[in-house]
């Protein structure tokens, strides 16, 4: 029975594709000179920040990013939770601990908290600021779990990417698939659950929790 549940942020609580996107395609620009489409930054989605600077082979990547992250936050409208996210964390708040795992930069995680109210509900925030290793790396999720003070059997990461699923396989805990924000599902056929809406989720763990 689990005593925690842990979710990744972007594309799992938060709809922040187009916040996230946009901007690159504005650094693909000023960087590589390049007009890419919205598909084609699409396979970056899944991608932690600095494994996209990665992939782009641009210079200076830190220094890069951190012009990325500024255009995030600049992004019109910002954040938004996905539909029934807030009912979500609200029916768990008295049942689990929750937490948070994520490659944001603790910046953008604290913006987001004020724009959303997200960070009221949860007792751990480990973002890309707090650990040298990342997601898939199992660091991020193991430092989580020892400061929630319980044990892997007793934890449940909840993510849309394969970087989280294989996050999870590296940690050794349980996995649930967030269907209704993740773009692409191969290689997650042996996740432990998969929820399409934020509902379906609350009423699974609820149930096994009576």
């Amino acid at each position: 029975m689990y005593k925690a549940i842990i979710y990744d942020i972007d594309g799992t609580l938060l709809n922040t594709l187009d916040m996230n996107m946009y901007p690159l395609l504005q650094i693909i620009e000023e960087e590589l000179g390049e007009k890419w489409t919205f598909d084609d930054v699409l396979k970056f989605a899944s991608y932690p920040g600095m494994k996209v600077m990665e992939e782009l082979q641009v210079k200076e990547p830190e220094i890069v990013y951190a012009r990325w992250v500024k255009y995030v936050l600049e992004y019109p409208g910002g954040a938004q939770p996905f539909e029934g996210v807030n009912e979500l964390l609200e029916t768990m708040a008295p049942h689990f601990k929750q937490a948070v795992v994520s490659s944001k930069t603790r910046q953008q995680y604290s913006i987001e908290c004020q724009q959303t109210g997200i960070g009221r509900y949860m007792e751990v925030s480990i973002m890309m600021d707090d650990t040298v290793h990342h997601k898939p790396h199992p660091e991020p999720l193991l430092a989580c779990i020892e400061k929630l003070g319980v044990n892997k059997e007793e934890v449940l990461y909840i993510g849309d990417t394969y970087s989280d699923f294989l996050a999870t396989q590296n940690a050794g805990i349980d996995f649930a698939l967030a269907k209704w924000g993740c773009l692409k599902d191969e290689g997650m056929e042996e996740s432990k659950y998969k929820f399409n809406t934020p509902l379906e989720l609350v009423k699974e763990l609820i149930n096994e929790k009576k």
